[in-house]
This record gives structure tokens, C-alpha cells and sequence, in this order.
């Protein structure tokens, strides 16, 4: 299997949920604006996709993904599918309770998670409410993503990259259409996030049952596999819990803010999930397979040069995405989202948190390669130690920069503390012998740069002013916007195709 074209494949469907996402942001801002009911909905859904992030996507992938890759590649159909089986029945159980609990204490949740809340009871009551309908998403999301981890450790990328678009079809669907049978108008977004949740779910049963490896109810916690995995889900948990502590703090200190200041911080988010999904995760869901099955070989030279691999692509493909957020900043939030009741203020406010964002995205893409570099070897202590420092560092910055940047001090600091977490993961393996960089890169990094510099220049000489973005028609906007990125694109990979670039030197085979 090419990984190249693995990675295009999970690329392409995620580009269609991160499309839809950005349409379903586009409806919200336009139906919801930036206030009260927002910031009170983007708290109550955070707390769940926190949740999904830390249990479902996090910890117990990175600890289920290799030992499952162990046993199909070692043991066969039959055990894997009893181990399948023991793992799902704990998780779901585990699951039910964790939901349950939410539910009760939503309250409790909310005063801890976003104190500034309690100031003003509608505000509180409306998110303890909001928070008791999506709650339960973390048992649908949770469950579908034992799902992908099966289907992508059977090389079936694809469909678990589409499977998030469901729930972004379920939020435009009940924004556009469902909002007036809701009292406040706000609690449609909350039924979308479940709904969704359970349509994801649904959608991946049919492809499980086509290998063979749908979950059937099997309990035996004390399953030597089971053991294993709850062995390294432990640290695991603790690596993974630091950045999404880390970013419920930040939703802490931004409850204390301004009204608004929750909803820019979560646009400016969404932006950078755009790039993140496209290369970040597709490579860290490609990468993490394919390095437990030549972890499994001990084929060393192989396991650093996959590394490498996801290194160059990251630096070639993120580093342009950082560069186009910067500079187009207000053209690409004006376009998207001030319309209705999203006002020119929000799109400079969101504009300030996407700039700081911005400066750590090549470094979280980093993350998602070399933090794959340990789960594929079972090692979670090493980067759990790293991403405890993290943490700590992210909050010294978060205390320096709120005082005087406000809400885009927060944004900054997770952006500075990417590059802290990438820096360390890349010192330890190099230090473990892990990983050694092939030949050729200071060479690569000059080019990179020169065509970074191109296509800079494109970019900034073709956005204008914020003016034009500001006060232009919609579709004005769009065909601006649309002719600059084609430009910027066209600047970027023309001038490294000048520099001697070709596709074909960046495949790479799975073994």
C-alpha cells in the first residue's frame, strides 16, 4: 500500500467533513451571532468533545490501535475478534456510567469548568442544559472511534475519515430547518450534537460487519489484552488529559472574559482544525498503524525513515497553511462568517486569536508525527512526562499573556507550547535512537523557505484591505478570496516544482 496515497485518501474525505464544518460555522454565525447562547453552546459541547478527544480519540486509540495491530498481525482473525469483543463490552459499560454521571452533575461540571458562568443564572442555567443534552455524544463518538481504530488498523482509511461529516449534516439540518421548534432557539445545536453522535455510529456498523470484526457483547475485564490496553491507556491518559486540561483552562479563563470571547477563541479553532484534519490527524491516523506493524518486524531503519517522512510532509504542506491563515486572516473570516449577526468587531477579535493560533500549527502537526513515534512502541510514559511540562508552560503563558492580550494571550500560549511538546518528542527520539533524519535537510528547509517567501508576497499583495472584505457583497468576497488562494497555491508548489519538487519523491510504501 502506498501511503501517499493513503494519506490522499483520508485527506480527501476529511476535506469533505471540514467543508461541511466550515458551512455548518458559516449557518451558526449567521443564525446565533457571538453572545450569551453561543458562548453558553460552545461550552456545553466542549466539555463532551473534550471528553471524546482525552478517552476516544486520545488515549484509548493510542494504547488499543498497536496491541490490536499486534494481535492481526501475530495471532489471527479469531483472536482478534474476541479481543475486539472484550474491549468494546468494558468500554461501552465504562461509557454508560461516565454519560450517566454527566447528566446527574451538569451543574457541578459547569460551575468548575466555566466559573465566570455563575455570575449571570440564565447564562448558567442555559448551558447546564444545553450540557445535559450533548453529554451523552461522548458514548456514541466514543464507541465509533473503537470503530475507526479497527477499520484503519484494516488499511479502510476512508470511511472513518468521511464518518465525522454526519455530524456536521446534523448540525445544518437542525440550524436551518429545526430552529424555530426549540425553546431557546439555541437547544437545536444541542439535539444536533446527538443526533449526530448516534448517526456516526450507525454509519460504520455496515463496514465492520464486512470484516468480519462487528463487537459482539463479551464480558472478561481480566482478558490478558484488555489488561494490557487499560495498562497503557493509564499513562496514556495522563499525556493525552494535559492538552485537553490545558485547553479547559483556557475556556476557564475565558469565562472570566468578555462576552464573545468563548465564541472568537472557537471560530479561530475551527480554522486551524481545517489544516490540522487535512494533514495533522491524516498523518497520525496513517502513521500510527503502519509503524506498530514495522515496530512488530523490528525493522528500525524503516520505522525512522516513516518518521521522516511525516516530518517533510508536514513542513511541505503545514507550513504554507500557517503562513495563508496569517496573512489572510480577515479575508477568510469575512468571507465565512460576517454575515447576519457576526459583526465586522467579531471578525477582528477572531482575527487576533486565528494570528496567534497560527504561529504553532506547523508545530501540533509535529506532534501528531513524532508523538506516534512512542505509542507505536507502547512507550507512553516518555511523552506523557513531556506533555505534563507542556501543560505547566502553557499556564506560566496563559498567566503572563491574559493581562495584557486577553483572549488572544490564550490562543498564543497553545500556540508557543505546540512547538515546547514537538521539541521535546523530537530530542527524545533522536536521544533513543529512535529516529535519525535522513540526508538533505537543511537543503529541503531553504526551498521550503524561498517558496514560503513567494507565495507571502502573492498573498499579501493580492488581499488588499480589510476594507474591500468588510463592506463587499458575499459573493464579491468569495471570488476575491477564491482568486487569491488560487494564486497563493499556484506561487507556493510552482516555485518547488522550479526547485527540482516532485510528487513521486515523497512516496512511501507500507510493508
Amino acid at each position: 500500500m502506498n501511503l501517499l496515497k493513503a494519506l490522499a485518501t483520508v485527506s480527501s474525505m476529511t476535506m469533505v467533513s471540514r467543508i461541511l464544518g466550515l458551512v455548518r460555522d458559516v449557518v451558526i454565525a449567521r443564525v446565533f451571532g457571538a453572545g450569551l447562547a453561543t458562548d453558553a453552546f460552545f461550552v456545553a459541547f466542549r466539555l463532551p468533545n473534550l471528553l471524546r478527544r482525552l478517552f476516544a480519540e486520545g488515549a484509548f486509540s493510542q494504547a488499543f490501535v498497536p496491541v490490536l495491530a499486534e494481535y492481526r498481525n501475530a495471532r489471527g482473525e479469531q483472536e482478534t475478534h474476541t479481543l475486539v469483543n472484550h474491549v468494546a463490552t468494558l468500554l461501552a459499560l465504562a461509557l454508560v456510567v461516565i454519560s450517566t454521571i454527566g447528566v446527574i452533575a451538569a451543574p457541578l461540571i459547569i460551575y468548575v469548568s466555566a466559573p465566570g458562568f455563575s455570575e449571570n443564572a440564565d447564562k448558567f442555567d442555559l448551558t447546564v442544559a444545553l450540557l445535559r443534552v450533548t453529554f451523552p455524544y461522548i458514548l456514541f463518538i466514543s464507541l465509533t472511534s473503537l470503530a475507526a481504530g479497527i477499520l484503519n488498523t484494516w488499511s479502510r482509511f476512508s470511511v472513518p475519515a468521511l464518518t465525522p461529516s454526519l455530524l456536521n449534516v446534523s448540525f445544518i439540518v437542525f440550524a436551518v430547518w429545526l430552529v424555530p421548534y426549540f425553546d431557546p432557539p439555541v437547544m437545536a445545536l444541542a439535539w444536533a450534537v446527538f443526533c449526530g453522535g448516534a448517526l456516526q455510529l450507525a454509519f460504520q456498523v455496515p463496514f465492520l460487519l464486512k470484516i468480519r470484526m462487528l463487537p459482539r457483547p463479551r464480558w472478561s475485564p481480566r482478558d490478558s489484552g484488555v489488561v494490557r490496553i487499560l495498562k497503557l491507556m493509564g499513562p496514556a491518559v495522563l499525556g493525552v488529559s494535559a492538552g485537553q486540561i490545558s485547553l479547559l483552562i483556557s475556556t476557564i479563563f475565558a469565562s472570566f472574559l468578555v462576552s464573545g470571547s468563548v465564541t472568537w477563541l472557537y471560530y479561530a479553532d475551527r480554522l486551524m482544525e481545517l489544516p490540522m484534519g487535512l494533514l495533522g490527524v491524516a498523518l497520525g491516523t496513517v502513521l500510527l498503524p503502519s509503524l506498530s506493524k514495522r515496530f512488530t518486524d523490528s525493522t528500525a531503519d524503516a520505522y525512522s525513515n516513516l518518521l521522516d517522512w511525516g516530518m517533510r510532509l508536514t513542513v511541505l504542506l503545514a507550513a504554507p497553511c500557517a503562513v495563508a491563515l496569517v496573512v489572510l486572516a480577515v479575508p477568510i473570516l469575512a468571507t465565512l462568517f460576517k454575515h447576519g449577526e457576526f459583526a465586522a468587531s467579531d471578525v477582528f477579535m477572531t482575527r487576533d486569536a486565528l494570528v496567534a493560533y497560527s504561529v504553532g500549527l506547523v508545530g501540533l502537526m509535529f506532534v501528531k508525527v513524532l508523538a506516534p513515534g512512542f505509542y507505536a512502541r507502547q512507550n507512553m510514559k516518555t511523552p506523557v512526562k513531556i506533555a505534563v511540562i507542556t501543560l505547566i508552560a502553557t499556564q506560566i503563558m496563559n498567566i503572563a499573556f491574559i493581562w495584557s492580550l486577553r483572549h488572544t494571550g490564550l490562543a498564543l500560549a497553545i500556540g508557543l507550547a505546540a512547538w515546547l511538546n514537538a521539541g521535546m518528542l523530537y530530542w527524545k527520539l533522536r536521544q533513543h535512537g529512535i529516529f535519525t533524519p535522513m540526508a538533505g535537510w537543511p537543503l529541503f528547509l531553504l526551498k521550503v523557505l524561498v517558496a514560503l517567501l513567494a507565495m507571502a508576497g502573492v498573498l499579501w499583495w493580492l488581499a488588499a484591505g480589510a476594507d474591500f472584505w468588510l463592506q463587499s457583497g458575499v459573493w464579491e468576497r468569495i471570488e476575491r478570496l477564491a482568486l487569491v488562494i488560487a494564486a497563493g497555491t499556484i506561487s507556493y508548489f510552482g516555485g518547488l516544482w522550479l526547485m527540482g519538487f516532485r510528487p513521486k519523491d515523497f512516496s512511501m510504501r507500507d510493508i
